[in-house]
């Protein structure tokens, strides 16, 4: 007998109607992945007797390859809810503001993607993106049910809140998450709890997304673009793994007040736990192996008592992998050793400030931080994946923004949010031939390629992307 879509049914009726336990209710949140891979695939009733995959294999499998995956009886109990929220009760959702599926050929698996277009640029490379997706599943039989939800300054502005309740829900109960950017001058004096950039640290608060990968690639056709010698960047391939959910950016105590002389002062608090930093340290190391086997931390262990924390769990961790070259850098140095000699890198571990800092410094080796994409992802549920770059309000609405970081972003949902590798090449190499072809936005044109705005940059992609034959193109 094979699983229908009965049982998924079955089981949502029970998840949404049933007043459970915390631990429960995280059980029956694997089982809804579990039911969902298999109602939409082959696979027959005793391959879910005998899965030994856990709900998100499809994704640790491609990010995490040599991960040891639990079986569904060895499922530990739900992480702490400091780390990781329970899920709230399933709400009668607001209205969505869009959802449409995209049109297919023999379609064979399909998937649920919430979009958060946000702020700024955000709709417009959105769409872009999204338009890709829908071609490339169109030809890999591959079916998508967009929805499309608030998030960021426009959230605030429609229902006073950068992440709604029905957004945090919505994007729980996905498969993926493509979000766009958010922010803008407009929300820049709100009260701290009210601006855009809350919205972000709580989606990924909510989906337990602690680690972020943040590739920085130089693509030849973009290495005179960088205001690096191409004698440094060729060859430059190097994969950024940043604790997500940690750190200062969460820390507490935090706020305002007034010292011992009687002035105002603003502080944070930049902890971590053992737990956090051995579960990045994880992430890192299996990264490393599937890349060439090299791996750098850095912190601040010279100073900060928890980067001498950081430094001391990473090291521990390393004994696990004695395939892979672990070596250690302290920040400052690692931020000049990025710009002078950056094929050194491989895959670099760090915490979530200094991720943050020098992710935005390789972007520029790339020649514009227009260029990357990144991915957020836990150890299980839906992932989140955007584009590093901010919301861009000087340049919103005229056709100047460059979607191709937005697009990237696309391909790695479909590398590591589903597994759909094949599909996430097609989409890396019709970016590829567009660059070839010599079209190129304003952020990284020069003299002698073709400018174009952010509608026709996409529509160039999508002419590449038709151009590839399906059975090819996907495998």
């Amino acid at each position: 007998a094979r699983v229908s879509t009965g049982v998924r049914a079955r089981v949502l009726i029970l998840f949404t109607t049933t007043s459970i336990s915390h631990s429960s209710e995280w059980r029956l949140h694997h089982l809804l992945h579990l039911s969902h891979l298999f109602s939409s695939s082959s696979h027959s009733l005793s391959a879910l007797c005998n899965a030994t995959q856990c709900p998100m294999e499809a994704l640790r499998r491609a990010a995490l390859p040599s991960l040891p995956l639990p079986r569904l009886s060895d499922l530990s109990p739900p992480p702490s809810p400091s780390l990781c929220p329970p899920l709230q009760h399933c709400k009668p959702l607001l209205p969505l503001i869009r959802a449409s599926v995209a049109p297919h050929q023999s379609v064979t698996k399909s998937y649920r993607i919430v979009v958060l277009p946000g702020d700024g640029i955000g709709p417009e490379i959105a769409s872009v993106a999204v338009d890709v997706l829908r071609l490339v599943g169109s030809q890999g039989g591959i079916q998508f049910e967009f929805t499309e939800m608030p998030v960021g300054g426009v959230a605030i502005d429609a229902v006073g809140s950068p992440l709604p309740p029905e957004t945090l829900a919505a994007c729980k109960a996905s498969d993926a998450v493509l979000l766009a950017c958010i922010g803008g001058y407009k929300w820049d004096t709100n009260e701290p709890h009210l601006k855009p950039e809350r919205g972000l640290l709580e989606l990924r608060s909510g989906l337990c997304a602690f680690a972020n990968l943040r590739p920085a690639v130089v693509f030849e056709q973009l290495a005179e673009v960088s205001t690096l010698k191409r004698e440094i960047l060729e060859g430059v391939d190097i994969m950024v793994v940043r604790e997500l959910t940690g750190g200062i950016y969460f820390g507490k105590p935090k706020g305002f007040g007034t010292n011992n002389k009687g002035e105002r002062i603003g502080f944070n608090t930049e902890v971590y736990s053992v737990p956090e930093v051995d579960r990045i340290a994880h992430v890192a190391f299996q990264i490393a192996r599937s890349r060439h086997g090299k791996l750098c931390s850095i912190d601040k262990a010279n100073v900060l008592e928890a980067s001498q924390l950081w430094r001391e769990r990473v090291t521990a961790i390393a004994a696990g992998y004695p395939d892979i070259e672990l070596s250690h850098m302290y920040v400052d140095n690692a931020s000049m050793q990025l710009l002078r000699n950056p094929k050194q890198f491989d895959t670099i571990v760090t915490n979530n400030i200094f991720g943050d800092i020098l992710s935005d410094e390789a972007a520029m080796l790339t020649g514009s931080i227009g260029m990357l994409p990144s991915a957020s992802i836990g150890e299980s549920g839906p992932g989140v994946f955007e584009p590093v770059h901010g919301s861009a309000p000087d340049i919103a609405g005229q056709d100047m923004a460059n979607p191709l970081a937005m697009v990237l972003s696309a391909a790695m949902l479909l590398r590591y949010g589903l597994d759909e590798i094949d599909a996430a090449e097609c989409v890396q190499q019709a970016v590829l031939e567009a660059l070839r072809k010599g079209f190129r936005t304003r952020d990284i044109f020069s003299p002698g390629q073709k400018l174009v705005g952010c509608r026709q940059m996409g529509e160039e992609v999508l002419k590449s992307l038709e151009s590839m034959k399906p059975a090819a193109a996907l495998g």
